[in-house]
């Protein structure tokens, strides 16, 4: 207890920053929160990097009329959400939820919240997408008239940048939304709103809207007696395969964001609302899973993509006959024996 008394008062000594609700006494459960997130982030950069590299070299996303654009701005948000890993690291092991410097910390909420919203948001438009494509083939929509511009994505990226506003307001990241209920005025318990809200819609809104394209999916494939069940087949893959990842990676954190908030706002102990905040923390560095599983989720549930991811980086795996070809257009595409 005493090393923890130590630690607290340089930690909160003239010059730092850092508060008591923003520092932790599980240190060795930080530390390994922090082996967790260096792992993904070793495990996860090298595969969005190759991934990536064939969007731009291969497959030349820019000129294609498919999703592809919107699953390049997926991989994207990813990369630029991993950089924000060993720094997040970093803090953990000195026993901080955040870092001491104010400007450090404000930059690493930005990130955080631009770059994972980006990759929620882009990851719930291509399963829309997906939904139309199956359930209704010969409807024109709005979406898929938008998706062979590029400037959708930049649209995208420009409407999420407002959201990120309340968290540059007040501290957000050691959770201190209400802390002070009774003694916070009004303006602050509006940004303390305004941050919660931003923080669930992110996650409740994508979520109900791909349940309902999964089960409109599933219907579709149920009902369908006649005609190429397997490209169906693959279509009920993918959004099942998304739902699964978004529930693993988002709902936990945000059922544990929910029970920091109480503990905030009811007479919890100190003890309860940190064990609460350790909880959250944890959680929140199991939705940075999202980084690694996108991918393999999106990109590899294609036969196509998959041929050439492994005979650009593994052709030793790839019999002659399922290398790529080269179309008159320009992009990549498999023989028709390439089945993996």
């Amino acid at each position: 207890m005493s090393n923890f008394t130590t630690q607290m008062t340089s930690i909160t000594s003239p010059g730092h920053e850092v508060d008591e609700e923003c520092t932790t006494e599980y240190f060795n459960l930080y530390k390994f929160y922090a082996a967790v997130m260096i792992v993904i982030f070793i495990l996860a950069l090298p595969l969005n990097a190759s991934v990536l590299h064939l969007f731009i070299f291969k497959l030349k996303f820019w000129k294609s009329n498919t999703n592809n654009i919107f699953l390049f701005n997926l991989v994207l948000a990813d990369i630029l959400l991993l950089f924000c890993l060993p720094i997040k690291a970093h803090n953990f092991i000195q026993g901080e939820r955040r870092s001491k410097n104010d400007t450090v910390c404000k930059a690493m909420l930005f990130m955080l919240f631009l770059n994972r919203g980006a990759s929620i948001a882009f990851l719930t438009v291509t399963s829309i997408d997906r939904y139309f494509n199956v359930v209704h083939p010969g409807r024109k929509n709005l979406l898929r008239a938008l998706k062979k511009s590029p400037q959708i994505s930049i649209v995208i990226w420009l409407l999420l940048l407002p959201l990120t506003i309340p968290t540059m307001l007040k501290n957000f990241d050691c959770c201190n939304s209400h802390s002070n209920h009774e003694k916070s005025t009004l303006g602050e318990e509006l940004v303390d709103s305004m941050r919660e809200a931003v923080f669930f819609s992110q996650i409740v809104i994508p979520f109900f809207i791909l349940v309902y394209c999964t089960v409109h999916i599933v219907n579709r494939l149920r009902k369908k007696t006649v005609g190429d069940r397997t490209k169906l087949k693959r279509a009920v893959f993918l959004v099942t395969s998304v739902m699964v990842v978004f529930s693993l990676c988002f709902l936990p954190c945000t059922i544990a964001r929910v029970v920091l908030l109480i503990s905030r706002v009811q007479p919890w102990s100190k003890t309860s609302q940190q064990k609460a905040a350790t909880a959250f923390d944890g959680l929140m560095v199991l939705s940075y899973l999202d980084c690694l599983l996108d991918p393999l989720v999106y990109c590899f549930c294609s036969t196509k993509f998959k041929g050439l991811y492994l005979s650009t980086y593994f052709p030793f795996l790839v019999k002659d006959n399922q290398v790529p070809v080269e179309s008159s257009t320009g992009n990549t595409q498999p023989s028709r024996n390439n089945v993996i």
